[in-house]
This record gives C-alpha cells, structure tokens and sequence, in this order.
C-alpha cells in the first residue's frame, strides 16, 4: 500500500491540468460516447503507467534509499514547475479515423508519454512496489478520465483548472522539498 496511494493522489492532482484529461474530454464530444471514450482513455493511461513501473523496477535495484527519494524529490519538484507552465492544447485528432475506441487510446497514450503522471509512477516504482505505483496511478488517471469524459469539453474548460494546477504544483513544490531534503539528511 505503500506506493497505491500516493501514486493515486498524485495522479489525481495532476492529470486534471494535463493535456489527456483535455483531450479526453474533446474525443467524447466528438464520438457521443463517454462511457467508451474513458474506458479507452484509461486503459492507455494503464499502459502508460505499467511502463513506466517497468522502467522504474529496472533502475530501482541500482539506487540507494537516500537515491530512491531523492529521485521521487526530483520528480515532484519537476512535476511543479511543469504545473505552472501553461500549455498548448493538444490536437483534436481531426484527421484521425480509428474510432470511438483506438482514436482515444491512440491519441492519450501518445499524448500522456513523459507527462507528470508517469514520472511520479517511475519513481515511486524505483523505490518499491512498483505493481502498487502502477495501479495507483491508474485508478487516479482514470478517475481524471471519467470525469473528464462524462462533462466534455465546454464542462471540462469551465472548471478551474488554472488554479487547480497552481495548487498541485504548490503541494508537489513543498513536498519535493521536504523529500529532497530527507534524502541529503538535512533535516531531523
């Protein structure tokens, strides 16, 4: 349990000002089918996230506890300062013709690669129960997904996500610090 949850919380927090949830929102509009939409959307997400798991298991074993944390204090730092800088949206897949089913799942898998998510489930996964990171974030992405599906674009863009974002990045900031600081032994 020790890396479910917090993979699942920082999936949560972080994937609603991702692009995904975005472009998740956009496809289900496009295709009238939420419900499919989301279930593609998260299992892209779960792909994404077991590779990234996968990644972290192999660069794990090679890493010092004090490493190990040091690593998840980079992650969250980087994940910070990602969350403050606005970016572009992500391309409507216009010209994409796969589908209510492979579109998203195509199209999120592509876009989530080396997002915040993934990087926090890498190094939650070097630090152990990588299986537990992975499924974490999962649920947490596919929950972003649902909601994001189920409101479209018009529900999604009205929510606040600008200062959703800014807090996220605020509580990854302290939280890298205080990780970053335990792993260099500077603090109690």
């Amino acid at each position: 349990m020790e890396a479910l949850v917090p993979a699942f919380l920082l999936a949560l927090l972080a994937q609603p000002a991702d692009r995904p949830a975005l472009l998740t929102a956009i496809l289900a509009d496009r295709f009238g089918r939420p419900i499919t939409v989301a279930l593609a959307a998260g299992l892209a997400h779960g792909v994404g996230s077991l590779l990234a798991a996968l990644a972290g298991t192999a660069v794990g074993p090679t890493l010092t506890p004090e490493a190990q944390s040091l690593l998840l204090a980079v992650a969250l730092v980087a994940g910070a300062i990602t969350g403050v800088i606005r970016t572009r949206l992500p391309s409507r897949l216009d010209r994409w013709h796969f589908g209510p089913w492979l579109t998203p799942l195509l199209g999120v898998f592509v876009l989530a690669l080396g997002e915040q998510t993934q990087f926090f489930t890498f190094a939650l996964a070097a630090g152990g129960a990588p299986w537990l990171a992975a499924t974490g974030a999962t649920l947490g992405a596919v929950v972003v997904a649902f909601v994001a599906a189920t409101l479209g674009e018009a529900g999604w863009t009205r929510l606040p996500l600008r200062w959703l974002r800014y807090a996220a990045s605020l509580l990854f900031l302290i939280a890298g610090i205080v990780i970053g600081l335990g792993a260099l032994r500077l603090t109690g």
